[in-house]
């Protein structure tokens, strides 16, 4: 039992170490479904040709435009979801300019 608890905060610590933030903006749909959570491959397929249609995501409610992505889907990838190649995510002032 003890091994088995071990392994499961292994994976734990790595899965966190692994997600980063993502630029919605440039990143590709592996990289997109990859660090998003709530997002598979169709969703980061959608936001690519969103972005290619309509052009760069100004903010980050403008992803709740795509099918099957909400606002608590956004919520729970706040920190992780950028506009610009920049490392910082967007504050919440600036997601609802």
């Amino acid at each position: 039992m003890k091994k088995l608890m071990l392994l499961l905060a292994v994976f734990i610590v790595n899965s966190i170490a692994i997600a980063s933030p993502v630029n919605v903006n440039s990143a590709d749909a592996k990289t997109i479904a990859d660090a998003l959570a709530g997002i598979g491959q169709k969703k980061a397929e959608a936001i690519i040709k969103y972005r290619t249609e309509k052009g760069p995501f100004k903010t980050v409610e403008e992803l709740t435009q795509i099918k099957g992505i909400t606002k608590k889907i956004l919520d729970k990838n706040s920190s992780d979801i950028l506009l610009s190649d920049t490392t910082t995510p967007p504050t919440k002032t600036e997601t609802k300019k």
